[in-house]
């Protein structure tokens, strides 16, 4: 699942996460002791970022064609992709169109995306 984003681990398990000063949300999709339902299939909680034993971001990386891409969300079978080579030529070959000068997203078939790395960053 491409879901890039801030990421925390408490208690042994990885979470989505959301920081706010000292404060950190979890989020999981299934219900935990301590947990509260936010909405179907969305559960949060709110600890002290000092309990955690990570928290970082979550980055996910591909190829299409060969060029690098950073993965951003998914729908069904297609991947939002933006190119981050830095040239513009490769990035209109690749047929993802111009968002804002210099940046080039759009959503491609799943298959066309190799090398799905997920890097996080953080501590």
């Amino acid at each position: 699942m491409i879901t890039p984003g801030y990421r925390a681990r408490w208690q042994g398990t990885e979470y989505e996460a959301s920081p706010d000063g000292a404060l950190v949300r979890l989020y999981g999709a299934d219900p935990a002791p301590g947990f509260d339902q936010v909405r179907p299939g969305r559960y949060r909680r709110i600890v002290l970022a000092d309990e955690l034993e990570w928290f970082g971001y979550l980055h996910v990386t591909g190829r299409i064609d060969g060029a690098p891409v950073i993965l951003l969300a998914e729908r069904g079978d297609e991947l939002l992709a933006e190119y981050v080579g830095g040239r513009s030529p490769v990035a209109e070959a690749l047929g993802l169109p111009a968002v804002e000068p210099g940046v080039y997203r759009g959503w491609v078939p799943r298959a066309r995306v190799t090398d799905v790395v997920p890097l996080r960053t953080g501590s």
